[in-house]
């Protein structure tokens, strides 16, 4: 038996929590909310994060770390993932997590949103796209439907996949450098060798840039940089990188890369502008941006 849907550790991130939906993980993470005491004399703001690691410490040790061996749904394959147990025991120091205590649970009142709670936005979900099932990349935050084996005779493949993340290895704010340094490891690893070291489409030949510039992004100045790539085998790709300034927290920079197969089985290229024209600040459905705003990107 799994356990109950519920805010749990996550296995990959043990200082965040993650949303098991009773089956597999989900792609919704979240700060722990684990209250701290006030230490004599009120304490001090590196007291309460010492007390906060201290306390995801805790609930990564009431976590017994198990396998559940997930049938791939829609390529045919099996994928292990690390999931919790059903005997996870709530400590002392931390409520049971549970669906009802928390507001930020995954909605299913709007279908058409994905939110990426780490970086504070949600994307919009377009016709032919679907939330990650049995993904093994990380920040993966929607996919096109269904997969197809790999055109290098290895693996399987999905025809466009967007993912999001925050930039912390390094102290570069600039959107334009960010997005113009990503570039080349978000072609490497779409269309050259994945994490596995497979050559998954024969391998990357050329690319070309075909559109770069500047780019409102939920109501932020950001950039973007977008290339047209070929490779030994099938028909190639478009990869773009988007980087912006985060609304939330330290304001970290956010990165969001775009992987789009070229060809009549690929998503329509359109689909990018789409994506970054909808991105919106969580509960601000009313903030614009992206492409088609006062600021566009150039060719």
């Amino acid at each position: 038996m799994t356990p109950a849907p519920g805010w749990y550790p996550d296995p990959h991130a043990p200082h965040l929590q993650r949303w098991w939906d009773g089956t597999a993980w989900t792609e919704h993470r979240r700060a722990p909310e684990a209250p701290v005491a006030p230490s004599p004399g009120g304490g001090t703001g590196r007291t309460k994060v010492v007390a906060l690691t201290a306390t995801g410490v805790v609930l990564v040790s009431a976590i017994v770390t198990g396998a559940v061996a997930l049938g791939g749904g829609d390529g045919g394959g099996t994928e292990t993932r690390t999931a919790p147990t059903s005997t996870v025991e709530p400590t002392s120091d931390s409520p049971e997590p549970t669906p009802e205590a928390s507001a930020s649970e995954p909605s299913a009142d709007d279908p058409a949103v994905v939110e990426d709670q780490l970086n504070g936005i949600t994307f919009p979900l377009l016709d032919g796209w679907v939330r990650p099932q049995y993904v093994a990349q990380d920040d993966v935050v929607m996919t096109t439907d269904g997969t197809y084996d790999c055109p290098g005779g290895v693996g399987l493949c999905r025809h466009g996949m967007v993912f999001s993340r925050t930039v912390t290895e390094n102290d570069e704010k600039s959107p334009e450098a960010l997005a113009k340094a990503d570039i080349s490891e978000a072609a490497d690893e779409a269309y050259d060798r994945d994490t596995l070291g497979r050559e998954l489409y024969g391998g990357m030949k050329s690319h070309q840039v075909v559109k770069s510039g500047p780019v409102a992004v939920a109501g932020r100045a950001g950039y973007l940089v977008r290339w047209r790539v070929t490779t030994a085998k099938g028909p190639g790709g478009y990869v773009q990188s988007l980087a912006f300034p985060s609304s939330v927290g330290t304001e970290s920079p956010v990165l969001v890369r775009y992987v789009f197969d070229a060809g009549e089985d690929g998503p329509p290229l359109a689909d990018m502008d789409r994506v970054t024209k909808g991105i919106r600040p969580v509960g601000d459905a009313d903030t614009g941006g992206g492409v088609g705003s006062s600021i566009g990107p150039a060719d």
